[in-house]
């Protein structure tokens, strides 16, 4: 699904089967955000052809945080040439000393994978196209949201949703962090939120609203 020129999203619907939602950037980024599961890939992968971006076209792979339904297709491109796959130095850690004991608990084999490039927060370019990235721990320790400047794009992974937050209930997990995070993201000049689950929020002011609501409503109870 196409929101602006080089900006695509393909949110995940099914109400049986958990997965996360997608995004490419392309232009000079030639960016996939979150493959998720490995078993919905070739999905994902006919959903970008549809829109016109081939497996070629993906030269960086950008991770949010490692949990199994945004992470484990990275094994995809474990032996794919020319693909940097970005992560936060903080999830990277987690990964290897919790992270992977997620996947036999979902009844998941532990993925091959690679990080090429380990990210902290501050500016960071990819593909030449500057992003501003923010770790956001609260949901896992090294979660990191990514906002575009020039398009006022924020990328919040598993941080806020529309009307709701990511649990807190998993290793890693840290309400209060939670909060702050959120806090501090909700600073941002956005204009589109893409979240990890559930829909896309477009507009300065129904962005506003969201974060607001979920600060009054939702905060309480975490």
């Amino acid at each position: 699904m196409k929101i602006m020129d080089d900006l695509f999203a393909y949110p995940w619907t099914d109400m049986f089967e958990n997965n996360c939602n997608s995004y490419y950037i392309g232009g000079d980024a030639k960016m996939l955000i979150d493959p998720g599961l490995t078993r919905f890939f070739p999905e994902l992968l006919k959903r970008l052809s549809k829109d016109g971006i081939e497996s070629a076209d993906i030269e960086n792979v950008f991770l949010t945080h490692s949990h199994p339904d945004h992470f484990e297709a990275v094994e995809a491109f474990l032996e794919v040439d020319g693909v940097n796959i970005v992560m936060s130095r903080a999830e990277a850690d987690f990964l290897e000393n919790v992270g992977l004991k997620f996947y036999p608990a979902f009844g998941l084999d532990i993925p091959q994978y690679r990080i090429d490039r380990f990210i902290e927060d501050g500016t960071v370019k990819i593909g030449g196209v500057q992003f501003e990235a923010y770790i956001t721990p609260g949901h896992s320790p090294g979660s990191v949201c990514l906002y575009w400047p020039e398009k006022k794009v924020l990328v919040s992974g598993d941080l806020i949703f529309y009307m709701n937050v990511g649990r807190t209930d998993f290793p890693g997990g840290n309400s209060a962090l939670l909060k702050e995070s959120i806090e501090r993201v909700s600073k941002l000049d956005v204009e589109y939120l893409l979240p990890g689950h559930m829909q896309v929020v477009a507009g300065k002011g129904e962005i506003e609203r969201n974060f607001e609501m979920v600060k009054k409503s939702v905060f309480p109870y975490l």
